[in-house]
């Protein structure tokens, strides 16, 4: 009798652990795929190498939604997936791994998975609320910007034009996408607490 309870005890942990396992794959496989959406929404701007995207937005949703772990993986898949040829980057640059490690938005998209992760943690560690959300969203855009024009510095060899490229066009967008993605997260808890 013991012996039946303990094998259907562990037949649950094992149903358990699979069905969680095959959630979170779920979930980082869709977080991926809704950066790689939003990538698809790029405008190219005539006076910088770097357009204007929705992708930003993408990944401080994904860890805003999925925390660090998740969020970080996801992005990790993302830029496989880029690397593979997939078309999951913006339609501006030259797509693949020559837009992954030779672009100007190189650093950008190598920094999306500690982006993602940073922005998670700090939404996992307090109450979930908007002013969270948004100090967690602003930390990730810190380290985005922090990669993304070290990289074009890097590729000009002028801090100056580096933030001409990589800066001064982009922070009133890049307000609204925290303000929004903030509040896009701070409902979606609301929702699955009820």
């Amino acid at each position: 009798m013991a012996k039946s309870a303990m094998q259907n005890l562990t037949s649950e942990r094992a149903r358990l652990f699979i069905s969680e396992g095959a959630r979170n794959f779920g979930l980082i496989v869709g977080g991926s795929l809704l950066v790689a959406l939003c990538a698809r929404v790029s405008i190219p701007l005539p006076f910088t190498p770097v357009p204007l995207t929705v992708q930003n937005f993408g990944v401080l949703l994904v860890g805003l939604l999925l925390g660090s772990r998740r969020g970080f993986a996801a992005m990790a898949l993302y830029l496989a997936e880029g690397a593979a040829g997939l078309p999951v980057f913006s339609p501006t640059g030259a797509g693949g791994i020559a837009q992954l490690f030779h672009g100007a938005t190189s650093g950008f998209l190598l920094a999306y998975p500690l982006v993602a992760f940073v922005t998670g943690y700090v939404m996992e560690h307090g109450r979930k609320s908007f002013l969270r959300a948004a100090f967690a969203g602003f930390l990730g855009e810190i380290v985005l910007f922090t990669a993304g024009l070290a990289w074009l510095a890097a590729l000009t060899h002028s801090l100056a034009q580096a933030f001409r490229w990589g800066l001064y066009w982009f922070v009133f967008a890049e307000v609204i996408k925290v303000m929004m993605a903030a509040g896009i997260a701070v409902q979606w808890q609301r929702k699955r607490s009820l």
